[in-house]
């Protein structure tokens, strides 16, 4: 039987979307979402409050980011996980591929609030599987050109399986915020033992 490989990589991000990831965002408080569980966190913020040299964004919120990343990189906000998945991870990929280019992190307008970075996943998610889904057998083997860096000689395919770890990687990191702020962890604001 012959393999649907566009199918098959499509449907490894959306089967973990649909039924593991996406569900767990259900009913995210904006305390939750900015929730600082430790000293030193990389979040989404005001432009006159980021805590990094190259916070950026196109609006009035940027995000807080340094590279090289620091040795020990810091604990992340929800909202800055669901910010790097939303346009690190698909929407840039997206817009790079599927659309104009335009998305970086000096354009995206960050946002303040769960809502906002809800539908902020939800649409870059929705354009970069209906870009995938439109690749047949040639979209998946073409090199993925230079605006994906070390991947730019991989095939599509590759950058694929790629996106889809990240995604169930950073997924899975804002999954146990989620878990510490339900277990009681947030109510103080900070972790137990935190300094």
């Amino acid at each position: 039987m012959p393999v649907d490989w566009n199918t098959e990589l499509v449907e490894q991000l959306d089967w973990h979307w649909r039924n593991q990831l996406r569900p767990r965002l259900d009913g995210l408080t904006d305390a939750e979402y900015l929730w600082e569980p430790v000293p030193g966190c990389w979040s989404v913020r005001p432009r006159g409050q980021a805590v990094t040299t190259m916070a950026a964004g196109g609006g009035d919120h940027v995000v807080d980011f340094e590279l090289p990343e620091p040795a020990v990189p810091p604990v992340t906000t929800i909202a800055w996980r669901l910010c790097h998945i939303g346009v690190g991870i698909f929407g840039m990929r997206a817009s790079s591929h599927f659309g104009g280019g335009s998305l970086s992190y000096e354009t995206a307008h960050w946002p303040a609030t769960a809502a906002g970075g809800l539908a902020l996943v939800d649409d870059s998610y929705a354009t970069w599987t209906a870009g995938l889904r439109s690749l047949d057998a040639e979209g998946l083997a073409r090199p993925c050109g230079p605006a994906e860096g070390p991947y730019a000689e991989h095939p599509f395919a590759a950058l694929i399986l790629h996106i889809n770890r990240e995604a169930i990687h950073h997924g899975a990191e804002v999954a146990l915020l989620r878990d510490l702020w339900a277990n009681g962890a947030g109510a103080a604001g900070t972790l137990p033992g935190a300094t």
